[in-house]
This record gives C-alpha cells, structure tokens and sequence, in this order.
C-alpha cells in the first residue's frame, strides 16, 4: 500500500496479520512497525512521528537510516589518501550521523515497492557534508514471515568512508504513554566493549565487559543495566556505548525480550559492532506516531555499524570505499513469542 502523508509517500509492506511496517520516503524512515506479541496482541513496536515537521524538528534520528557515516567523528576531522576533510559538526564539536545535514533529513526516491519490498536511492553530492566523491546509497526493506531484512548498500566515483545504519528504537510494550524500554530483557554476545569520554569519542582501545555494566551477556534487565555505579553511564546518562559482539559474518548481535508482551526480538548482522542506545536524551519534548510525549528510556536504538571514530584509528575496522567497490550490510530483525 502506499498514500501520501504529511511526511510524503509512506510505503506500507508485510500483511495485516504478519509482520507490517510503513515506510516513509525522509530519511528512508521506519515509521511503524507492527508485530503481534506472545500475548496475542497487536502492536507497534517502534518509535515514531507522525508529521515530517516532527522529524525535521528532532535530533533523535527516529527509525532513519543514518549516514554518511553513522556515529561520531572527532572534531569532524577526516584524513584520506593524505589529504584531510573537514566534516560538519553537530554534536558537541563532532561530527555525527553524518553531520547537520544527513541523509535523515532526505527525501529519499523509491525505486521498487511492491507487497514484501521498499528500496529507495539517494544521491549526495561530492562535498556533502564535507565527504569526498559522490556517493549513490541504498536502503532496501523486505518482510519475510515474521523477520523483517534490511539492506544498505553503497557505490561512489572517489575515495570516501561510509558507514550506515538504521537507526530503529525499539520498544516491544508497544507505542503507549508512560511505557519503557527499563524492564526489557537485553542480551548482547560482545566480550569487549569501547569506553568513550563525555562526548561519546573512544579514549583508547576496547575493554573487556568483565566486571562492567557493558557486560550484557546473561540478558539483563535494562533496569538494571542503568541501576549500576560507572562513571561512563554517568556522563552518557545511561548507556551509549559501541560493543563488539563475538565472531564475524552474518550472526546474532543482540537480543531483546519483553516479559510483559511476550515478545522476543533477535537482531543479527554482518557489521563487527553495534552501538547500544537506551534512549537517555529523550525527555518527552516530541510525539510519538500515536501522540504520546517520547520520554526518556521509551525506546532502545541498536545500530549494527562500525566503531565511532573509526577513519581516525588504524586499528578499528575500515570503512573506506573506493571506486568500483560496493560497500554493503546486512540487518535483519526476527520477532518471536515467548512461553508464558
């Protein structure tokens, strides 16, 4: 299905009783995202708004794919092939999401829709955002029974770095007032973790999680995650942190539960870490689609990417793309029941 909205054309795939998500033309936008629970019952279990204007308005970057290069980049201070860029900055002096204006904030062109698939292109220009070369991107959305795969893809006509994203919040109790993400379960299979200072930029090499809030792999409740004495939850005001889940390839990142709707989310990628986000700037100052204030910890973003900072630390995986090359990743979420 597809209508025309305050946010332009909103392409609707999966089916009525299955997996059905909206998507919106800015930003290549997840809007909604419905799934029934182990209770039976229907729900959104995404953060959204309902207007462009809304979107335009916040920084939270709601369900977009982000990029160029999602996550941060110190000082906006890029060095490639020895020649240095200077990107935008948005972010306490940094570069992040791709800058003031990212590819959030695009109008993206549908190139295919039909009942299970949405793809959509965008173009940006050599000198965007200060980037080098012209960079054709592409997101793609498909519903295969109860999973929903998301391909990002990329192609330029000059040395550059990318690094995209989705930038989905999940909350699995559904799009309703007063609801978070505190009691979710959260299990994350990453030994190691990127401790960052108080503007998210890594201070040296990774950590192991042993004996740290950041250890998540027993599934914790995020509750109790954030209950922990760290001093880099305190300056982040929770966590906002890059992991780096064990193996390589196709694999499962992390996964999430709700023990009161019976829902289980399993999010598995080819990306080698994932930024762990449990929603700490959101105050309630926007709405989400059904018209509720987003408050603080509604939602739990997680975005298989590569680490922060990376293009400036030889030692994190790359994330340059050259010409002739494709730069791809793969996210799929898979939703299940839970046994009462």
């Amino acid at each position: 299905m597809t209508d025309d909205t305050a946010q332009g054309t909103r392409l609707r795939v999966g089916s009525a009783d299955g997996v059905e998500l909206d998507v919106l033309e800015q930003g290549a936008t997840v809007q909604r995202l419905v799934v029934t629970g182990g209770d039976g019952v229907r729900r959104n279990v995404v953060l959204g708004h309902a207007t462009e204007q809304e979107y335009l308005d916040s920084t939270d970057y709601l369900g977009a794919v982000v990029g160029r290069y999602a996550n941060r980049i110190a000082e906006g201070h890029l060095v490639l092939d020895g020649v240095e860029h200077r990107l935008g900055v948005n972010d306490r002096g940094h570069h992040l999401h791709g800058g003031p204006d990212g590819f959030d904030r695009r109008r993206w062109e549908v190139v295919r829709h039909d009942a299970d698939r949405v793809e959509l292109t965008l173009v940006s220009p050599d000198g965007d955002q200060g980037y080098p070369g012209r960079l054709q991107a592409r997101a793609s959305y498909a519903v295969e029974g109860s999973s929903v795969l998301v391909d990002l893809r990329a192609t330029t006509d000059a040395p550059t770095i990318v690094n995209l994203t989705s930038h989905c919040y999940f909350a699995l109790d559904g799009d309703v007032a007063g609801t978070s993400v505190l009691d979710h379960l959260l299990r994350v299979p990453a030994e190691q973790w990127t401790p960052v200072d108080a503007a998210g930029i890594p201070t040296g090499e990774e950590e192991p999680v042993d004996g740290t809030p950041f250890d998540l792999r027993g599934g914790p409740r995020v509750r109790d995650v954030l209950a922990a004495t760290h001093p880099q939850l305190a300056d982040a005001g929770g966590v906002d942190h890059d992991v780096v889940p064990a193996g390589t390839g196709m694999r499962t990142v992390a996964e999430v539960v709700s023990p009161a709707t019976r829902t289980r989310l399993e999010v598995r990628s080819d990306r080698p870490a994932l930024q762990v986000y449990t929603g700490n700037f959101l105050d309630g100052s926007t709405r989400s689609l059904a018209g509720h204030p987003i408050e603080r910890h509604a939602g739990l973003a997680l975005e298989p990417q590569v680490p922060p900072d990376s293009p400036n630390r030889p030692a994190l995986p790359g994330c340059v793309l050259r010409p002739g090359e494709t730069w791809s990743a793969r996210i799929e979420w898979h939703f299940s029941a839970v046994d009462a």
